[in-house]
């Protein structure tokens, strides 16, 4: 990355390795160590293939009809009304649909569903394919067999987890994905903080 101006919007420099930003953007808080690593390596564990950084979604993604800077003043000026918070992860689930096993998330579960309420609206609005629900990802993009032994194989891994289960949310960062599925930072900034007007 490149520049960064007021409202945290980062110049991106140049991919490279024939990786191109896609219309698809997002709202995550990422989870730092010592929960982030362990999940960072179950993910690795579950599906080898994928490049791995844990994190919550608060906005899934989306594609935007206007330019993403638009879409984060709106972000950007949303998120003042919330102060910092925790999460703490739960058990480990599986949608059945999608066949996606994750974490769900238990103390600041609420928090995160009035911030998606609230910024899933203007320039970010999006009827999405399913219902909202704050969890974490640990395994994606598996057929239902795979998945399923996945799902066994994170809740044994979890089980023998003895590390924190909480982190403190402090920031967002908005994201846009790439035709290589390798999301990019295009900005960040603090909960709590007074928009700049």
């Amino acid at each position: 990355m490149k520049n960064v101006d007021p409202l945290g919007w980062r110049t991106l420099d140049a991919c490279g390795d024939g990786v191109e930003p896609v219309n698809a953007f997002a709202l995550v808080t990422y989870i730092p160590a010592p929960l982030g690593r362990f999940l960072d390596d179950l993910r690795l564990e579950l599906v080898p293939t994928f490049l791995p950084r844990a994190h919550a979604t608060i906005l899934p993604p989306r594609p935007l009809a206007v330019d993403p800077r638009v879409a984060w003043q709106h972000v950007y000026a949303g998120i003042k009304d919330f102060p910092p918070f925790e999460i703490v992860a739960g058990e480990v689930g599986m949608f059945k649909s999608t066949s996606v096993v994750y974490i769900a998330i238990g103390a600041g579960r609420r928090v995160l569903l009035q911030m998606h309420d609230q910024l899933n609206a203007g320039p970010l609005g999006c009827k999405e394919p399913f219902e909202y629900r704050p969890h974490i990802t640990v395994a994606q993009d598996l057929n239902p067999e795979r998945a399923a032994v996945a799902y066994e194989l994170a809740r044994r891994r979890w089980a023998e987890y003895t590390g924190q289960r909480w982190f403190a949310v402090d920031r967002v960062v908005f994201v846009q994905n790439t035709n290589r599925k390798r999301w990019l930072d295009l900005a960040e900034a603090r909960l709590g903080v007074p928009s700049a007007r």
